[in-house]
């Protein structure tokens, strides 16, 4: 018995609060008691209340919200209730984050994160099991496509769960950008009208609005071989690159290029060589827009680098060795200009391919996809796991639905400008999952299978090490609050259970790529939690923000090739180089699209700042707070650093690294 102090805290975000009368009731070990309060929810405002309860509650356990309604319902955003109990009580938190709706009673446990227990008589294992019970009826999975990691079922986002849509401001700002974007795309059209369109000079036409300065840099210098080679190791696309150990079998060198061949033995021996193959694209149907063919190559480029550091192409094979043509032809620096540049964009164009399919969409949007929904499945929100995941997973489900009712869609964007669309994007993530192991999301492994580690000039290789050791300590110290030795990893089926269903349902048997299907140490959750965090992070914010500023120019990154590729030097025009790169309308929408998705967004919550409170362990706030502090101090290293440099890489900035996948 005694005075009990609530506070009730509603919302930001548009329409959060309702004018509904709401229902609260505190659940204790000793009993239960409804309060009488004028509960009306207004946004972002916490209401504060005394109530004198005459039984004795004995510590609380559970806070009860039923919401009524009367010819609407009118939703209510619950950020979360904390209750001060009489002296001999500590304040409890009941955190909530989430749309209360409807008649329904929504019961919110006492937030200390705790693991499952063993007693079936217990309340909070009988919640636990009734909470996922629940959630596996409203979190199902689908194909999209067969044979491709599995995804949330929602023919659209208005069929997604209110708790996993966008927020009215993000809605609102993610329509009226897309439609700001197709005026802007229209105005264009209309202004190339009556002006040439024949030389890459005249990209110029359509190259005003939204830009960043780095994209203006690009626009300056996109035909110099340095930032071509630079854009290898620090440009939207950083994960192809690779040191090369021996010379690829398919670089076959005809008679009169013996220089050439003493040149790349030499840079071999002194580890100065490195490779981009794009043989996954090798025999992937091309679009067809318009009634108009579109082409794709499969490239490879060599590559050294000099004593300074600069990573420069030493020739480019477009098309690898076939039976029609068992020594296809090698571009050179030293070959006439335009075929040279011609060379260089068909590369440019193969890594649009690669970077926006394998590394972007698969490796980490579809990724975050299966990490989301197994999380809302298999793990209870008392869970140290979920409570951990969950900030990392914010809007993601939608940006996804979207992206496969309006991106990569039957007449979707993919369908309309890029040549891998019409199909040939569906095969060319078939060929690259094959290549997703664990191994390859997780930078210490990949950075050394590519020879990479400690590479001068690498800064996406050097920052997101950084932020990966920063993202472990995080996990790790976490994690052991709650895992007290390998036995507790083990005998924990909730964790069990999540890692199954992404192992073996999600990514459809994915064990055969180094993906566990179960927890048996600290070390292996650890790890494993690690490569989640910073998927959905930085790893995401390297690939994501680098296309506002190299894919605006378009020529330095063709989405499309209205031509095949040459295979006489000679013959390489002014019109065979305009006739190949995409015509006005597929730049436009190019300069669209990647604007709308590279920029920085309006809501964005930077890594490790996230406003929910899922944790209410002082230890677990810790842990939280020394994980900001060590992203404050590599931000400023990075700073530092970038102010010396003449093109700054922020990509892996914490401040720019969005804390989930949302865009």
């Amino acid at each position: 018995m005694g005075r009990y102090r609530i506070r009730v805290a509603t919302g930001a975000a548009l329409f959060a609060g309702s004018h509904d009368r709401v229902q609260l009731w505190l659940v204790g070990a000793r009993g239960e008691t409804e309060l009488e309060l004028q509960l009306l929810p207004a946004r972002g405002q916490e209401e504060e209340f005394e109530h004198d309860i005459p039984e004795d509650l004995g510590p609380l356990q559970f806070v009860k919200l039923r919401k009524h309604h009367s010819l609407v319902d009118n939703a209510w955003f619950c950020d979360h209730i904390t209750v001060q109990g009489p002296v001999a009580f500590e304040e409890a938190a009941f955190p909530c984050y989430c749309w209360v709706q409807a008649d329904s009673v929504l019961c919110l446990p006492e937030g200390t994160a705790c693991l499952a227990g063993n007693n079936a008589l217990d309340v909070f294992q009988k919640h636990r099991e009734q909470e996922l019970k629940e959630r596996r009826q409203i979190y199902c999975w689908a194909t999209w496509k067969e044979g491709l990691p599995l995804t949330m079922a929602a023919g659209c986002e208005d069929d997604l769960p209110a708790n996993m849509r966008f927020h009215e401001e993000k809605r609102l700002d993610f329509e009226w950008t897309l439609k700001a974007g197709a005026l802007g795309m229209a105005l264009k059209r209309v202004y190339t009208l009556l002006r040439s369109w024949n030389r890459v000079e005249d990209f110029d036409h359509i190259f005003w609005g939204q830009k960043s300065i780095l994209a203006e840099k690009v626009r300056q210098r996109w035909q110099d071989d340095e930032l071509f080679g630079y854009q290898f190791l620090n440009g939207a696309n950083p994960m192809l690159l690779r040191r090369c150990t021996s010379l690829p079998s398919r670089l076959v060198l005809p008679s009169g290029m013996e220089e050439l061949q003493a040149q790349l033995e030499k840079e071999l021996q002194n580890s100065s060589l490195f490779e981009a193959d794009f043989i996954l694209l090798d025999g992937i149907p091309a679009n067809v827009i318009q009634g108009e063919k579109q082409y794709l190559a499969a490239p490879l480029v060599m590559l050294k680098m000099d004593t300074s550091g600069k990573l420069l192409p030493m020739v480019i094979q477009i098309q690898p060795p076939s039976p029609s043509s068992p020594t296809p032809p090698l571009f050179l620096p030293s070959d006439p200009p335009l075929a040279w540049l011609l060379a260089k964009s068909w590369v440019r164009n193969s890594d649009f391919q690669l970077h926006q399919l394998q590394y972007h969409l698969l490796n980490t949007h579809m990724l975050a996809e299966v990490i989301a929904v197994a999380t809302m499945r298999c793990l209870p929100g008392l869970h140290p796991v979920f409570k951990l995941l969950i900030p990392h997973i914010r809007y993601t489900i939608e940006i996804n639905t979207r992206a496969r009712t309006q991106l990569i869609s039957d007449g979707g964007v993919f369908d309309k400008a890029v040549s891998t669309g019409g199909g040939g994007h569906v095969h060319l993530l078939h060929r690259a999952l094959a290549q997703l192991t664990y191994c390859s999301l997780c930078p210490p492994n990949n950075l050394a299978d590519r020879g990479l580690l400690g590479t001068p000039g690498a800064l996406y290789a050097h920052d997101a090490l950084q932020l990966w050791e920063i993202t472990a300590r995080y996990v790790e110290g976490i994690i052991h609050l709650f895992y007290r030795g390998d036995d507790v990893v083990r005998g924990d089926p909730e964790l069990q259970a999540w890692c199954r269903e992404i192992t073996e349902v999600g990514l459809c048997q994915a064990q055969d790529r180094g993906f566990p299907i179960s927890f048996q140490s600290q070390n292996q959750l650890c790890h494993f939690l690690t490569m989640c965090v910073f998927t959905c992070t930085a790893q995401h914010g390297a690939i994501n923000q680098g296309q506002l500023d190299w894919y605006a120019w378009v020529p330095n990154a063709p989405c499309t090739m209205r031509m095949p590729p040459p295979t006489t030097k000679e013959d390489v025009t002014m019109a065979t180089v305009m006739g190949s790169l995409p015509d006005v309308r597929q730049a436009c929408l190019q300069m669209v699209i990647t604007w709308h998705l590279g920029r920085r967004q309006p809501d964005m919550v930077p890594l490790g700042h996230h406003r929910e409170k899922y944790f209410s362990d002082p230890k677990a706030k810790s842990v939280l707070n020394q994980f900001q502090t060590d992203l404050e101090n590599l931000e400023r290293e990075i700073t530092a650093r970038n102010e010396q440099l003449d093109l700054p890489y922020e990509y892996l900035k914490p401040s720019h690294i969005e804390n989930s996948i949302t865009i």
